[in-house]
C-alpha cells in the first residue's frame, strides 16, 4: 500500500488523481498547501507526494532534502503549462504528471514508489524453495533474517513477506542502516523532539513509528554500531522506543525482517555484534541464493527488465536474439539481479532492429590489472606482483583513492558490492567517497541515483 500525500486542492482534475490513486490502493492524505505539507511529511512518512504546480514546488523538495525526508515528489498540472512541468522538473521534481490524468501512468508511479512488483520473478526450484518458505512464515509475527550476496533481491524478498502477512494493509518501511552515520541513523529509526539536536527544526517521527501497524525492513543491518544495536534489541523487546529528546517512551507496533550480505554468526563470534540481537532476529532464516546458483532464473529476470524498461523509455518490447540469450546465460553475474537489471536496462537502450543483440549485452569483466613497466622483465614475477613498479613513486593516498573509485565504476556505483570486493565495511566506503566528492574528485553513482551531497547540518 502506497503512502500518498496530495498537496493541493481535491477539487476537478487533481481530485479525480486521488480517487484514481485511491482506487489503486494507495492511502491517501491532504494537504492544502506546502508548508502544512512538509509538517505532515515530518510527522507521517510518505512513499510519493503529488503537488499542483500552482505551490512552490521548489520549496517542497529543498524543505525535504534539508530534513533528510526521502520521498520523491511528483509535480503535476495541465498539459498546456509546459513552462510550469519545465520548472518543476528543474526545482527536482522526479517527474511530471499531465492533469486530466491517466490511470495507468498514475498505477506505474505509485509501483515505482513502493519498489518491485508483489511476486518476485523466478523459475529455478532453489528460489520456489525459498518463496515457500517465505510464504509459509508471512502470517506469523516472527521476525525474519533475510541473508544473501549484494544484489540477490533481498528487499524484494521482504516485500514478499509482507504482502502475504497479516500486516499487508499496513505500511512497509525499508531503512538501509549502512547509508547513514550512526547519529543521523538513531534519529531516522527512532525521531526526535524539536530541539533535540541542531537542526532538528521540528519534532518528526522515526521509522518505527511510521511503520506502526506494519512491516519494518532493516536492511544492512550487520553495518549497525552495536550502541543502535541495544536499542534496537529493546525495541523488540519492549515494543517501545524512545525518540531523541523526548520524555517518554512511545509504544510501537511493528514486525522486523532484517536483512544482511554479512554472516552475522561470524560478526558475533568476532565481537561486531551483539549474540542476543541475532538471536532476537533469526527466529526465522532465509537466504536468497546468488543468481549464479539459480540458472533458470536469469532469462525470465532478464525479459521482466526488457519490458519494464522498453516501457520506461517509450521503446517497442524486443526479445533477445539466441546469441544475447546465451550470452546471458555464461556471464557469472558477480553482481547478481541488479548487475543483471544493470546490463538489460544499457541492452535495451542500444539495442537496434527487432530483437536485442548481442552487441547490445555489455557485460562487465573483472577489474584490469595495472600496465606493466616497461623497466620490468616480462613473466611473473614472484617477489614482486605485476603492476607494482608502476605505482612506485606514487603516494599511498593517491594509489587508495583510484583502487576505490576504479572498483566502484566496475560495480556501477553499488557501493555495497564495490565493498565487498575492497574488503571494507560499506561505512568506511562511505567516508572516503565524502573525502574525495569535498576534493573535487568524480564519485561514481548507481544508474538512476543522485549523487549524494554533504548532510547540511551537524549533529549536536
Amino acid at each position: 500500500m502506497t503512502r500518498l500525500l496530495i498537496i493541493g486542492s481535491l477539487e476537478a482534475e487533481l481530485g479525480q488523481a486521488a480517487r484514481i490513486a485511491a482506487s489503486r490502493g494507495a492511502r491517501l492524505r491532504q494537504a492544502d498547501g506546502v508548508t502544512s505539507g512538509i509538517a505532515m511529511a515530518r510527522a507521517e512518512g510518505f512513499d510519493l507526494i503529488l503537488c499542483d504546480v500552482m505551490h512552490d514546488v521548489a520549496w517542497i523538495v529543498s524543505a525535504l532534502a534539508a530534513e533528510r525526508i526521502a520521498c520523491p515528489v511528483i509535480a503535476c498540472g495541465r498539459n498546456a503549462d509546459a513552462a510550469a512541468a519545465v520548472r518543476a522538473i528543474q526545482a527536482g521534481a522526479k517527474e511530471f504528471l499531465p492533469l486530466p490524468p491517466d490511470a495507468d501512468l498514475i498505477a506505474a508511479m505509485l509501483q515505482a514508489a513502493v519498489g518491485e512488483p508483489d511476486a518476485p520473478v523466478h523459475r529455478d526450484p532453489a528460489m520456489a524453495a525459498v518463496l515457500k518458505r517465505a510464504e509459509g512464515v508471512a502470517r506469523a509475527e516472527a521476525s525474519v533474517l533475510i541473508t544473501g550476496e549484494s544484489g540477490t533481491g533481498k528487499e524484494v524478498l521482504a516485500r514478499y513477506i509482507h504482502g502475504h502477512s497479516r500486516r499487508a494493509n499496513g505500511p512497509f518501511v525499508a531503512l538501509n542502516c549502512a547509508a547513514l552515520p550512526e547519529a543521523l541513523l538513531e534519529s531516522e529509526l527512532f525521531g526526535h523532539e524539536k530541539g533535540a539536536f541542531s537542526g532538528a527544526v521540528a519534532a518528526r517521527r522515526g521509522k518505527f513509528e511510521q511503520a506502526d501497524g506494519g512491516t519494518l525492513l532493516l536492511d544492512e543491518i550487520g553495518e549497525m554500531d552495536p550502541r543502535l544495536q541495544a536499542k534496537i534489541l529493546r525495541a523488540l523487546q519492549e515494543r517501545e522506543i524512545d525518540r531523541l529528546g523526548g520524555a517518554g517512551p512511545v509504544r510501537v507496533d511493528v514486525r522486523i525482517l532484517a536483512a544482511t550480505n554479512r554472516d552475522l554468526a561470524a560478526e558475533v563470534a568476532a565481537g561486531r555484534f551483539r549474540e542476543d540481537l541475532f538471536f532476537r532476529l533469526n527466529v526465522v532464516a532465509l537466504r536468497v541464493p546468488a543468481l549464479r546458483d539459480r540458472p533458470e532464473d536469469i532469462l525470465p529476470i532478464a525479459e521482466h527488465f526488457a519490458r519494464r524498461y522498453a516501457e520506461a523509455n517509450g521503446l517497442p518490447n524486443r526479445p533477445f536474439a539466441p546469441a544475447a540469450r546465451a550470452a546471458l546465460l555464461s556471464h557469472p553475474w558477480s553482481g547478481n539481479v541488479r548487475e543483471l537489471e544493470n546490463t538489460v536496462h544499457r541492452a535495451v537502450l542500444l539495442a537496434e532492429g527487432d530483437e536485442i543483440g548481442a552487441e547490445a549485452v555489455e557485460l562487465h569483466v573483472p577489474l584490469p590489472r595495472a600496465p606493466q613497466s616497461a623497466a620490468q622483465p616480462a613473466g611473473p614475477q614472484p617477489s614482486r606482483p605485476v603492476g607494482v613498479a608502476a605505482l612506485v613513486g606514487r603516494r599511498m593516498e593517491e594509489v587508495e583513492r583510484d583502487l576505490i573509485i576504479e572498483t566502484l565504476t566496475h560495480c556501477l556505483g553499488n557501493r555495497t558490492r564495490a565493498a565487498e570486493i575492497l574488503g571494507i565495511s560499506i561505512r568506511t566506503l562511505r567516508n572516503k567517497l565524502h573525502e574525495y566528492r569535498a576534493a573535487g574528485a568524480p564519485v561514481p553513482v548507481a544508474p538512476g541515483q543522485m549523487p549524494v551531497a554533504p548532510f547540511p547540518y551537524a549533529l549536536g
